[in-house]
Order: structure tokens, then sequence, then C-alpha cells
């Protein structure tokens, strides 16, 4: 992240940090949509997850350090997780709705709301910069 702040584009590392806090904070949401429901949160392994991470991982391992190419590739990784994080609150925001749980439905659509922003940050930064300077390392 450092290379960004070298760049000039210093709202990126922030954005990542921004997002990590958010991500506490849809956390504690998640405690408040099931005790609006009446049951015990738990954690619970997702696998779909670990492989997404681990997919990130494997981008890290083959490209170089420091290159925006690596850059566009974890711009990827991130916008898979949040794609997958956007099918799953948009679904359960539903299921909520149907069910007649407004509270919950209205707290996962907060969350929606926050994953769809920030995919779309992802998708500002890879089209405004990153995607083209990624190529023209290849070049």
């Amino acid at each position: 992240m450092k290379r960004f702040i070298k760049k000039s584009w210093s709202f990126i590392p922030t954005a990542f940090t921004n997002h990590l806090e958010q991500t506490k904070n849809q956390v504690a949401r998640l405690e408040q949509v099931f005790a609006s429901i009446g049951v015990k949160a738990a954690a619970v392994k997702c696998d779909a997850m670990e492989g997404l991470v681990k997919e990130a991982e494997g981008c890290i391992d083959d490209t170089e350090d420091g290159t925006l190419t690596r850059d566009a590739g974890l711009i990827s990784c991130g916008q898979k997780v949040e794609h997958y994080e956007i099918a799953s609150y948009g679904t359960l925001k539903t299921f909520a709705a149907v069910l007649g749980y407004t509270e919950a439905a209205n707290l996962l659509e907060e969350t929606l709301n926050e994953e769809k922003t920030a995919d779309q940050l992802l998708t500002t930064v890879a089209e405004s910069f990153v995607n083209e300077q990624a190529k023209a390392e290849k070049e």
C-alpha cells in the first residue's frame, strides 16, 4: 500500500483502512441482526471466502511486489470478495423481509449498500489508472 502513497494516490490506503473499520462495524451489525430475530450469533467458517482469500494469496505469490500488475490482480480479488458479500447480504436481506424481520432487513440493507460502495470504489481505482498502468508495465 505504501507504493500508492508514493504515487500520490494516498486515498487508496485510507479506503482499505476505512473498509476494514466498516467490516468491524458490520460484524457488530450482524450481531444486532441476530438479536433482532431472537437468535444467538455464532461464527461459522465460510469455505467460499477461504477460497477467495487463497486466490488473493496466489495473486501475491504470482506477481512482482510493488507493481501495478499486482495491484490490478488484487483489485480483481477484492472485487470477487465484494461480489460474494453483495450476493450474500442481498439474499439475507430478502429472506429477512419475506419472513417479516423488518429491523433485520434494514440492518442487512445498510451493510449491502456499504459493500456495493466498496465494490464501486475498487472499480473506480482500477479504471482510473491501475489497469492502464499495469498494462504499460507489460509492454
